[in-house]
């Protein structure tokens, strides 16, 4: 795509997701999720992007292999687009984030989508590190699951049938939910951003400094946000239901 068609695809997307999150305003919501019915749009609207992006950077990566070894400038139309189509959500979610939630809540979130959007634009603009993108949207695969427990939590389906207190066993749902999260976290977070980390320090005499810059900024960014998630999730599914079980005995 040249630099008109890829910021229409960019615009587009910024209107499909916004359409979408309206869209969604009219099918059915769970009775204990009314109160928060922002937060209930903003997750569906979320997942339908890691659906599609997740398995979007898969198949970017299976018909071109050969861009796993040059993630600078090797790219196709599908690659291309991937990144733009995501680069819209992105700045569709910081204006929908940035207008709903108090700075207090969403500052971590938004200076994720800040670093992503400056990131990605590049990409798309530049026609250069698309593979360094698309291999980065692998974490969408994880988010799938990451926004199917929020929208679990948010739906009161964290725990069986009738037991509402905190020591309660958590439904099947949630459990299945909780250990393909963390499986997922580990396999297209960590293992992904350990990657390019190792991949740009190896090749970072090829790089222009201000895209080296870039790069280390926002993967290290990344990379202790999705360690802080990592501990969070453990604590909130395992170690606390560990401690809670002990409790009952």
């Amino acid at each position: 795509m040249d630099l008109r068609s890829a910021v229409l695809v960019v615009g587009g997307s910024v209107c499909s997701f916004k359409l979408l999150n309206t869209m969604v305003r009219f099918l059915p919501t769970p009775e204990v999720a009314l109160k928060k019915k922002w937060k209930w749009r903003n997750t569906v609207t979320s997942l339908a992007h890691s659906s599609l992006t997740g398995a979007w950077a898969v198949l970017c990566l299976c018909r071109q292999p050969q861009m796993l070894e040059d993630l600078i400038a090797s790219h196709s139309l599908l690659s291309h687009s991937l990144v733009a189509v995501s680069t819209g959500y992105f700045i569709h979610d910081l204006l929908d984030v940035g207008s709903n939630q108090p700075l207090k809540q969403s500052r971590e979130l938004l200076l994720h989508h800040s670093t992503v959007i400056t990131c990605f634009s590049l990409a798309v603009t530049s026609r250069l590190y698309v593979g360094l993108a698309v291999v980065s949207l692998l974490i969408e695969i994880n988010s799938v699951f990451l926004h199917i427990r929020q929208l679990l939590l948010l739906s009161g389906r964290r725990h069986r049938l009738g037991a509402e207190s905190t020591a309660a066993r958590p439904s099947v749902a949630y459990s299945l939910t909780s250990w393909l999260n963390m499986g997922t976290l580990l396999m297209f977070r960590v293992f992904p951003m350990g990657w390019m980390t190792r991949w740009l320090a190896s090749h970072s005499d090829h790089l222009p400094r201000y895209a080296l810059m870039m790069g280390a900024v926002g993967m290290s960014l990344i990379s202790t946000m999705n360690m802080v998630l990592f501990y969070r999730l453990l604590r909130a599914d395992f170690l606390t239901n560990t401690r809670n079980s002990r409790g009952n005995h």
